[in-house]
């Protein structure tokens, strides 16, 4: 925890200048600020070294493990009536908009062959609610900090330009008060951004908004599982191949007991299914199905349905979720290596533009079709 120190402090200054950027120019979020603050401390000359050498393991953790409990506390933003009171034609389009705008992201990403977990967690980003779902997605996946950063720079940078775009097609389109308001929400990342976007129409469309919104993050726990279902079959299936080479190498050996030796250690323990095997079950990395940070999002959910948290601690609770949430941006946008990221510049570019292309048009369609 000593090491982390450095990185935690400067994750600390950030978070106040993000603030700070916020209270100058409040249509900027505080989160968004966050990740771009990182991103530029990433890259100053007096502080790039402090930043990739002794503050490296603090930021990191924050990127992490602030950003897990960041997540559990959003829960706490939710109540299951107000989810029910959408009415069952809104739910119905909020899962046509997630499904579509996540398979459509990740299949165009692997088409475009950006590397790592990218497709994924751009996909996740864009479908269900940024920043804070590619870090929830990446925690379930163990995806590297790099894929990590420059999926949140691209989903930050696109939601920023949708707190000036949509407004400017509200009217085009022939959008109502609260119709804009639900296309905000259905289409737009971040809730910081949804709200900085949909209240340039008024308190209805802000409520709206907020509300379609919130639903989507709803997706995030079915999601989160689901990637950790994923990533637990690719180690079985992983698993499976080693004890097929160990099957292999055992067959073709002159002597089948110095192979297996060779291989598992130790003649006692080589045999498939021995206790080598079994061990190799036990330490495989698998993550739950349903990780506890998820399960803490889904209990806070469960906890704001009760009603018995008064409103000021919920209040709190939204500043520390925010608090925590702008910390592990911060640690986020300074993983952001942009001479990395100009190498597939175009490609992750051209995956923005069409993931919001996707996002944007199912929204506003599914919009018309419900109201």
């Amino acid at each position: 925890m000593r090491g982390d120190a450095p990185g935690l402090l400067l994750a600390a200054l950030g978070v106040a200048a993000a603030l700070g950027v916020h209270a100058l120019v409040p249509a900027v979020p505080k989160l968004t600020a966050a990740v771009v603050l990182g991103m530029v401390a990433a890259h100053l000359p007096g502080v790039r070294p402090v930043v990739r050498g002794i503050a490296r393991p603090g930021l990191s953790t924050a990127g992490k493990r602030l950003m897990r409990l960041g997540i559990v506390l959003l829960g706490l933003k939710l109540s299951l009536d107000d989810v029910l009171g959408l009415g069952w034609a809104t739910v119905a389009m909020v899962l046509a908009v997630v499904a579509a705008t996540f398979a459509g992201t990740l299949w165009l990403g692997r088409r475009l062959g950006l590397p790592g977990d990218q497709p994924l967690l751009v996909a996740t980003g864009y479908s269900i609610c940024g920043a804070s779902a590619i870090g929830a997605v990446s925690q379930a996946a163990g995806s590297e900090e790099e894929d990590v950063a420059a999926s949140v720079a691209l989903v930050t940078l696109c939601g920023t330009l949708a707190i000036a775009v949509l407004p400017l097609l509200q009217h085009p389109l022939g959008l109502d008060e609260l119709e804009f308001g639900r296309w905000v929400g259905a289409s737009v990342h971040d809730v910081g951004q949804v709200v900085a976007t949909a209240q340039t129409s008024g308190a209805g469309a802000l409520r709206e908004a907020v509300l379609v919104k919130l639903m989507r993050v709803v997706l995030l726990a079915p999601l989160v599982a689901g990637v950790a279902v994923m990533v637990r079959r690719n180690l079985r299936a992983a698993r499976a191949a080693r004890v097929a080479s160990v099957k292999v190498a055992a067959g073709v050996s002159t002597g089948a007991s110095a192979a297996v030796t060779s291989v598992a250690g130790a003649p006692a323990e080589g045999e498939v299914g021995g206790k080598t095997g079994e061990k190799s079950v036990k330490t495989d990395n698998r993550p739950p199905i349903v990780p506890l940070f998820v399960a803490g999002f889904l209990a806070m959910i469960v906890l704001r349905t009760t009603g018995v948290l008064p409103e000021r601690a919920l209040g709190l609770a939204s500043e520390a979720q925010e608090l925590l949430l702008a910390a592990a941006l911060f640690g986020l946008g300074s993983a952001v290596h942009l001479p990395t990221m100009a190498r597939t510049g175009g490609r992750i570019a051209l995956l923005g533009l069409g993931s919001w292309v996707v996002v944007a048009g199912v929204s506003y369609a599914g919009v018309l079709v419900t109201t």
